[in-house]
């Protein structure tokens, strides 16, 4: 049986154990042993992360050639208009090469969202919007690249779902540990 850990990442967390000169990790919150992250969110992104014990359900979920669906809230910068969710939704040009089609649509501010600390700036001439975005890969920052490149930047990441996985009510910094089937 394989353990699976569902962490919610909060903001400024880094997606390790050891080494963070001084920045909270993943030890912060996690005392179990043998368990490594099943893909990255980067520092100033926030919510599912999912941790495992084996090998092979760690690349099915981080391997991009799996296709599994990620999916985020976002927060971006000013409110997209038609043909920024089609480019979305087409896929987007970035420096390393076109990305897959996203699933994404416009959203209500997401009901019982736990404040950032620190808040994201807001800047009353600029509104702001949030997306719901599903990918089927994991390059490098993608989401925030891919936002950035319709005209609308992030300011807020969180991954909500991962497969059939999602935060389910996981305040930040909290973690539900099961066993699955290899």
């Amino acid at each position: 049986m394989a353990r699976v850990i569902l962490f919610n990442k909060p903001f400024g967390v880094l997606t390790q154990f050891s080494g963070g000169d001084g920045r909270p990790t993943l030890a912060t919150y996690i005392d179990v042993k043998g368990v490594y992250p099943a893909g990255r969110l980067d520092r100033d992104s926030e919510g599912l992360l999912i941790l495992t014990d084996d090998g092979r359900l760690q690349a099915r979920i981080a391997d991009p050639k799996f296709r599994k669906p990620k999916t985020y809230w976002v927060q971006v910068e000013r409110v997209p208009d038609a043909a920024a969710l089609d480019a979305l939704r087409k896929g987007v040009a970035l420096k390393d090469g076109l990305t897959r089609p996203a699933e994404v649509r416009l959203i209500d501010p997401p009901a019982g969202l736990w404040p950032r600390d620190p808040p994201v700036r807001y800047r009353k001439s600029v509104p702001d919007a949030w997306l719901e975005l599903t990918i089927t890969e994991g390059r490098n920052r993608q989401v925030r690249r891919m936002t950035a490149a319709v005209g609308h930047p992030t300011l807020r990441l969180i991954r909500v779902r991962v497969g059939d996985w999602s935060l389910d009510g996981l305040r930040p910094g909290d973690w539900c540990d099961f066993r699955r089937k290899s």
